[in-house]
């Protein structure tokens, strides 16, 4: 009897051979143009060779078409082209082949016959590790660092937003207690809420660095280890490491667990291995590395960092504050940091303010620096990082410096440089000063309660910090952004980017209609033939779906007569935009033309909007359009758009959406038009259609 993961039979006569049957998941960091096009590719390639395939596509509407327990048991192999966490566990037993989400917009057909020969997955087994080959992927230190990321951010704005509201309105300044909140009264329930939230969230971001590199076993001793780093007091320190000690243990037990899958087991104990035996394993092991190896140097360390600072009391105030903003800036609550907020608060008891003072300063500069960074460069980040972004400007009104922590964690190279910067600056201009803190407190808060003497120099000191961390940080990461640029494949490669289309690379031979079972949303109205040109319908205007309203429904109805051009005029990029803004202008929707151009090639500078394939999709989210809106003109020579495929872009589609609308909608048009464009049958029917009442007959086909 043949394995159900081996290959399929291939004897016998026309009756008796079985057609091949293939699974894909396709999935991109942003679930937009990528998931789509890989979807489409991959459908279309199966379908030309005979071969039935599912794709279900993890974007960022959610999992669509998704793959039940029969797909995979009757599967021959499985396609995941993703640059994002898949769950794997679900294809045990099966042929897997883990690649790049762009290898399945690039190559669906090698692909295909690659996963055909790929090795069988067993979670815990070499084959499971090299399932993840075969393509271009980020990193996997990029992708598990930012997974600890995404999930820590919740804890980090729900504990930080508590405990401000509840210091706000329930706490008042006490020389002896710093912001002190009534024991037993409604907000120091609200607090300890808060507190909670932000002791969760050390470990957090540990467990789900290790799980993206081991999987489910290493969720209990990646959390485990955070938790153990996070707290001091078991290696005898006074401050935990903080959320650099969880990244290291993070990938420790990520490691570690990888490491001990591979051991050799008897049989009997294979199926306990990733629930009992790696869990405990891994925890103890790191547990006990970290409390033995690693925690009692971090504690000689700042034992000795607090003796130093000591002997500087009598030095230059400028030295020693731009010293303590330096390490309250560092690591925002870790080892350093408290470092320097003990010594601060130390010596508040003997008479000595001014050391508080600076300390008192540095403390709010990075949530409050990194929020405006997002402010002002909205382009270098994700709309999640900029609603982060806003509540760090409110945790760092009231001195919670975990508010930047999501920031540095996910870009350390470009944020810490620019905290410690800012942070230097505010604690040195707050020395200079001689402000001084009565609380061992800091932020704007201490000083809107009298706890601070030299408030006008101490909202000086902070104001100026922000404004140097602010813009330090968008210039290291612009920088960083454009050394990237010349990598092929940019996807979301900044962290916090939006989203860039990568260009197809391969075409599609027209008529390869793809039946097979793609995971696209569904579509109004009748579904075009796979194949054939223009033709006399198109000409005449009445195309596959017959004869078509000006206010048809096309694209929900962002798309209308008025806003098709059969012929764009401009020869470059620039020009193109400035035309293509002009054509939705006629929609009625555009309220500053300007505004809407400076916005579509702030775009255009992060990375081309040029997918190869002849095609360009410009588009903005800017509140320059009431309402949203898409166009689309046709160049006869094409315009350079700097697409990697090398071809001028003779389809142009340019979107429009109002920063409140910027959400699904945005995201429903992209992906809409970028599956669609992916079937060279359609774009021959768009380029043949003789005028714009013919261009909206074959554009209602993706409405």
């Amino acid at each position: 009897m043949t394995s159900p993961a081996g290959p399929p039979p291939t004897g016998g006569g026309k009756g008796e051979q079985r057609r091949l049957k293939l699974l894909a998941v396709t999935a991109c960091p942003t679930g937009i143009a990528h998931t789509y096009m890989a979807a489409e590719k991959l459908a279309q390639a199966a379908e030309s060779r005979g071969i039935d395939m599912k794709v279900e596509t993890q974007g960022s509407i959610g999992a669509e078409n998704v793959l039940d327990d029969n797909d995979v048991r009757t599967a021959d192999g499985i396609i995941v082209a993703a640059d994002k966490d898949v769950d794997l566990s679900r294809f045990a037993g099966r042929r897997v082949l883990k690649v790049g989400v762009a290898e399945g917009i690039r190559h669906p057909e090698r692909l295909i016959e690659q996963v055909r020969s790929a090795p069988v997955y067993e979670p815990g087994s070499a084959a499971a590790a090299s399932a993840a080959g075969g393509g271009r992927e980020r990193s996997v230190t990029y992708k598990a660092l930012m997974n600890g990321v995404s999930y820590m951010i919740p804890f980090v704005v729900v504990g930080g937003l508590l405990i401000a509201v509840s210091l706000s309105l329930g706490g008042h300044a006490d020389p002896s207690g710093g912001l002190v909140i009534p024991k037993g009264s409604f907000w120091m329930d609200v607090n300890n809420i808060g507190v909670i939230g932000f002791t969760l969230m050390v470990p957090i971001l540990s467990g789900y660095i290790a799980y993206a590199i081991g999987d489910r076993p290493a969720l209990v001793p990646g959390m485990i280890g955070g938790w153990i780093a996070n707290t001091g007091s078991l290696y005898d320190s006074k401050a935990g490491a903080g959320f650099i000690g969880a990244i290291v243990t993070g990938f420790l037990a990520g490691y570690l667990v990888l490491w001990i899958k591979k051991v050799r087991v008897p049989k009997f104990v294979q199926p306990i291995m990733p629930i009992i035996v790696i869990p405990i394993v891994a925890t103890t092991a790191l547990g006990m590395f970290f409390i033995y190896v690693i925690g009692q140097p971090i504690s000689w360390v700042f034992e000795h960092l607090t003796s130093w600072l000591s002997g500087m009391t009598g030095t230059s105030a400028v030295l020693l504050g731009g010293i303590l903003g330096l390490m309250i800036a560092f690591d925002m609550g870790g080892p350093v940091n408290k470092t320097a907020f003990l010594f601060g608060a130390g010596l508040i008891a003997t008479g000595n303010q001014t050391v508080m003072g600076m300390c008192a300063a540095a403390i709010p500069v990075m949530p409050l620096g990194q929020g405006l960074a997002t402010l002002i460069r909205q382009r270098l980040y994700t709309e999640q990082e900029r609603e982060t972004g806003l509540a760090a400007l409110f945790m760092g009104c009231f001195g919670i410096s975990e508010g930047a922590i999501p920031f540095a964690a996910a870009r350390p190279a470009q944020v810490i440089p620019a905290n410690m910067l800012g942070g230097a600056v505010a604690g040195a201009v707050a020395g200079i000063a001689g402000v001084k803190d009565a609380v061992p407190h800091g932020g704007p808060i201490v000083a809107v309660l009298g706890a601070v003497s030299g408030v006008p120099m101490f909202f000086g000191a902070v104001v100026i910090g922000t404004v140097v961390t602010a813009l330090t940080t968008v210039t290291l990461i612009d920088v960083s952004e454009r050394k990237r640029r010349g990598v092929p494949l940019a996807g979301t490669g900044v962290a916090g980017a939006e989203p860039v289309l990568v260009p197809a690379g391969v075409g599609v031979s027209s008529g390869s209609g793809a039946r097979a079972v793609v995971a696209l949303r569904a579509e109004r109205g009748s579904m075009p033939p796979a194949s054939g040109s223009g033709g006399a319908d198109s000409a005449s205007g009445t195309g596959p779906a017959g004869p078509v309203d000006a206010g048809g429904d096309i694209l929900s109805g962002y798309l209308t007569e008025r806003t098709v051009k059969v012929r764009l005029d401009a020869r470059d990029k620039e020009t193109g935009i400035r035309e293509m803004a002009e054509l939705l202008v006629r929609s009625g929707r555009v309220a500053d033309v300007g505004e809407l151009v400076r916005t579509a090639l702030r775009r255009e500078e992060q990375g081309t909007t040029g997918l190869g394939e002849e095609i360009a999709i410009p588009h903005a989210k800017t509140d320059a359009v009431t309402a949203p809106v898409v166009g689309f003109a046709r160049s006869g020579e094409g315009v350079e758009w700097g697409s990697l495929d090398g071809t001028k872009a003779r389809l142009v589609f340019m979107i429009a959406v109002p920063k409140a609308a910027a959400g699904d909608e945005h995201l429903r048009i992209l992906a809409l038009l970028s599956r669609k464009l992916m079937d060279a049958g359609f774009r021959e029917r768009l380029m043949a259609a003789g005028d714009e009442r013919a261009v909206l007959g074959v554009l209602s086909e993706i409405r």
